[in-house]
């Protein structure tokens, strides 16, 4: 890529997460992505992650949420676009239980998806 230096930041407002929900997106087995491009000429990526009950008990949700965050920093930061947010829903027993390997391939999948 260029030779910006890409910068990953999370996705803190509610407006920001319904936005990206309007955006691109993308299904895949263990996760869905949810993707816009913000056009406000910054070089951040955001990064927001979603895990709802329907995953399961408070233990499953942060494994989930923590298994998600750990991928995104791993792809977004070689593939993910400058400007873009990116939010990451975990899909309920998929999330937890692909292998990791599996998992990130999913993403990789979704995001060129996303930006094809």
């Amino acid at each position: 890529m260029s030779n910006q230096v890409k910068k990953l930041n999370t996705i803190v407002n509610r407006q920001d997460f319904l936005l990206a929900a309007r955006g691109k997106r993308s299904g895949q087995r263990s996760l869905l992505l949810q993707a816009r491009d913000r056009r406000d000429g910054s070089s951040a990526i955001r990064i927001g992650l979603t895990c709802s009950k329907k995953l399961g008990n408070s233990v499953t949700r942060n494994k989930a949420r923590r298994r998600l965050r750990e991928i995104s920093k791993s792809i977004l930061m070689i593939i993910g676009l400058p400007g873009w947010d990116y939010v990451l829903v975990g899909r309920p027993k998929a999330t937890v239980e692909r292998p990791f390997l599996l998992l990130k391939k999913d993403l990789e999948v979704a995001i060129k998806r996303v930006h094809s």
